[in-house]
C-alpha cells in the first residue's frame, strides 16, 4: 500500500521566515518553477543559523554539507508572492540535522510544498565529520519536533 504524502499544517512549524519570490523564480507554466524550492529550504534554514550564531558563512570552521533532500509539490507558488518558510527539525544526530521545511502561501494554513535535506557537518578544511558544535546545539533546540 502506498502512502501519499500529504500537505503540513501552519502549526506543525516553531519557526517562519517570509521569502518573496522573484519575476526569475516563475517558469513557462506561469508558477514558480522546482528547483526554486530547494533555494527557499537553504534560504530558511541558513538564515536561521546566521541569525542564532551558529554559523559564519565566511570563517566558520565546521560547516554543512546537503546530502539528501526531497520535496512533495501540493499547490503551486507563483510571483508576485511572499512565501512562509516553515521550519523544523526532525532528528540530529552525532554529525547530521535533517531540517524539515513547509512553504505556504501567506496566510495559508496547509503547505504549498514539505520537504527535507539533511545536512552533514563537517571539518571546513579537511570535510570529514565533525560532532556538532555547541552554537548549533543551542540553535537546533528551539526548532526540535516530534514530527
Amino acid at each position: 500500500m502506498s502512502h501519499r504524502p500529504l500537505p503540513q499544517a501552519r502549526d506543525a512549524y516553531p519557526h517562519f521566515a517570509a521569502i518573496t519570490t522573484r519575476w526569475m523564480d516563475n517558469d513557462a507554466y506561469g508558477h514558480v518553477n522546482n528547483v526554486v524550492y530547494y533555494s527557499f529550504f537553504d534560504t530558511v534554514v541558513n538564515r536561521w543559523l546566521i541569525e542564532q550564531g551558529a554559523l559564519d558563512i565566511q570563517h566558520s570552521g565546521v560547516i554543512g554539507l546537503v546530502i539528501e533532500t526531497h520535496c512533495n509539490y501540493f499547490a503551486p507558488l507563483e510571483f508576485p508572492q511572499t512565501i512562509d518558510a516553515g521550519l523544523r527539525v526532525a532528528h540530529v544526530g552525532r554529525s547530521s540535522v535533517r531540517y524539515e521545511v513547509g512553504l505556504f502561501a501567506a496566510g495559508a494554513q496547509h503547505s504549498a510544498a514539505a520537504g527535507h535535506f539533511v545536512h552533514v557537518y563537517v571539518d571546513r578544511a579537511s570535510r570529514r565529520p565533525v560532532a556538532l558544535p555547541a552554537a548549533l546545539l543551542a540553535a537546533l533546540k528551539p526548532l526540535q519536533t516530534r514530527a
